[in-house]
C-alpha cells in the first residue's frame, strides 16, 4: 500500500494536513518496498492524530528500533547494515520531532538523537565522513556533513546541498547519500540551523545575509585538498529554491546548479505586475523580469514536480522567459509516479545523473 492509498483508506488522517505531509515526507525516506515500508505503515495505523504524543511516541519507537538494528549490525562487523539502519533512525527521529516547537525538549531530544546516529552513519561509511564547521557569521559557524568521494577518485568533483532555511540537513543524507557516493561525488550538506539544536536560528532567519551562507560553504570547499574546485555544482534540498539562486548569482565559481533561477522571484513579480494593472498585465514579458537567472553563471537545471506550486504551463512560459537571458537553462517537470512525494527517488536519480554530466565536462566561464 503506498501513501496515497494509505491516506485514502484512514481518511480521516486528511484532516491533519501537516501530519499527513510529513507522513509522504517520511515515506520518501526509507525503501520503497520491504519491511520498512511495512513497519511504516503499521505505525501509522497506531497513531491517533488528535494526539500528538501519540505520533512523537511511535516515530520514537521506530527510530529506536532502527538504532537497535545499527547497533546490533556493528558487532556483527556489518557497517553497511549499519549505516543503512542508522539512516532510517534519522528519518524516524526527525519525524518524532515535526508536532513540537524548536524550544520544545521533545524536540531537542529528538535533534540530538537525529545527529547521534548521522555522525554513526557518516563513522560506518566507506570512506568515511566528516562532521565539519563552516565559518559565516562571527558569532554563527554553519555546521555541515562532508562525504569523500571514494580515495581513487583524487580531487573528485563534488555537489554541495544546502537545506531551505529552518530545513535540517540530516533529513538530506537518507536521500542523497547513496546517489553522490555511486557517481563518484563528494557531497557537503549543510543547513542554516548552526551546530547547536537550531534554537537560535530565530535569531537570523530574517537577516538578509542568509544568501551569503550559499558562498561561505563554497568557501569550505574550494579550501580543500580533495576537492577538484573547477567542478564543484550546487543543489537546493527539493531542487526549487530562490534562496540558492540568489546567493549563487554574480558567482562564477559554480559548475552547475540545481535550483529555481529566481522562478519564483519572477512569479511574486509578475503577480504585483498583474494586481498593479488590475488584472490587465499576466506575465512581464519585459528583461527585468528574469533579473536573477542573468546573474547565474553556470548551467541550472529547474526540477518541478507537476503536481507542485506553480501550474506546468505557467513554468513553461517563465522559464521561456529566463531563456532569454540564460540560454543554458534545463526544466525537467516531474509526473505521476516519478515525481510523487513519497518516492522521490527517481526523480533524485535523474538530479544527479544531470549534475554528474555537467561536473564531468571543463567548468564553462560565463562573461
Amino acid at each position: 500500500m503506498r501513501s496515497g492509498d494509505f491516506l485514502k483508506t484512514y481518511n480521516h488522517w486528511l484532516e491533519r494536513e501537516d501530519l499527513s505531509n510529513e507522513f509522504m515526507r517520511l515515506l520518501g525516506s526509507v525503501p520503497h518496498a520491504g519491511p520498512d515500508l511495512a513497519d511504516c505503515l503499521a505505525a501509522a495505523r497506531r497513531i491517533d492524530i488528535d494526539d500528538e504524543n501519540s505520533w512523537h511516541r511511535e516515530w520514537g519507537m521506530m527510530a529506536h528500533q532502527a538504532s537497535t538494528v545499527a547497533e546490533n549490525a556493528i558487532g556483527r562487523g556489518c557497517p553497511e547494515t549499519a549505516m543503512g539502519a542508522w539512516l532510517r533512525a534519522i528519518a524516524y527521529y526527525q519525524a518524532a520531532a515535526f508536532p513540537f516547537e524548536d524550544d520544545d525538549p521533545r524536540h531537542q531530544a529528538m535533534v540530538a538523537r537525529m545527529r547521534s546516529c548521522a555522525r554513526a552513519a557518516l563513522h560506518c561509511r566507506e570512506p568515511q565522513g566528516e562532521v565539519v564547521t563552516i565559518a559565516w557569521r562571527a558569532d554563527y559557524p554553519l555546521q555541515g556533513y562532508f562525504l569523500p568521494a571514494r580515495a581513487e577518485a583524487g580531487r573528485a568533483p563534488a555537489v554541495i546541498c544546502i537545506s531551505e532555511p529552518g530545513q535540517r540537513k540530516e533529513a538530506c543524507l537518507p536521500k542523497l547519500a547513496h546517489l553522490a557516493l555511486e557517481r563518484g561525488l563528494s557531497l557537503l550538506v549543510v543547513d542554516l540551523l548552526g551546530p547547536g539544536t537550531g534554537a537560535r536560528f530565530a535569531e537570523i532567519v530574517g537577516s538578509r545575509e542568509l544568501e551569503s551562507s550559499v558562498g561561505s560553504a563554497m568557501d569550505y570547499l574550494t579550501a580543500r585538498e580533495d576537492v577538484d574546485e573547477d567542478r564543484i555544482a550546487v543543489l537546493a534540498d527539493e531542487w526549487g529554491s530562490s534562496f540558492v539562486a540568489r546567493g549563487i548569482a554574480f558567482d562564477q565559481r559554480y559548475a552547475a546548479a540545481v535550483c529555481d533561477a529566481g522562478l519564483w522571484d519572477m512569479h511574486e513579480r509578475a503577480f504585483l505586475a498583474c494586481c498593479a494593472a488590475s488584472g490587465r498585465a499576466v506575465v512581464d514579458s519585459g528583461r527585468d523580469a528574469s533579473q536573477v537567472a542573468r546573474h547565474i553563471m553556470c548551467p541550472v537545471l529547474i526540477a518541478l514536480r507537476e503536481q507542485g506550486w506553480l501550474q506546468p504551463d505557467h513554468v513553461t512560459k517563465l522559464v521561456a522567459q529566463m531563456k532569454q537571458d540564460h540560454p543554458d537553462i534545463t526544466l525537467k517537470l516531474f509526473a505521476g509516479e516519478q515525481g510523487s512525494a513519497d518516492n522521490p527517488a527517481p526523480a533524485n536519480a535523474f538530479v544527479f545523473d544531470w549534475i554528474a554530466a555537467r561536473l564531468s565536462k571543463p567548468r564553462r566561464l560565463w562573461s
